[in-house]
């Protein structure tokens, strides 16, 4: 079984529920950074997110 890259929004910000996991790690940073975006006004690198946010489940 292949592992699986999460992120939780709420780790990030608190009252936001919004959790993005996904077998591709690209496709799970690509989400995150859309919906930090989009959603709070923010940007993450790559690495930013990788290194605070990312989990391996």
């Amino acid at each position: 079984m292949a592992d699986a890259h999460k992120l939780d929004c709420e780790a990030a910000e608190a009252d936001c529920r919004f959790i993005i996991q996904s077998e591709d790690e690209d496709e799970a940073l690509e989400l995150a950074q859309r919906h930090m975006k989009e959603v709070h006004g923010k940007e993450f690198s790559d690495e930013e997110l990788r290194e605070e946010h990312l989990q391996i489940v």
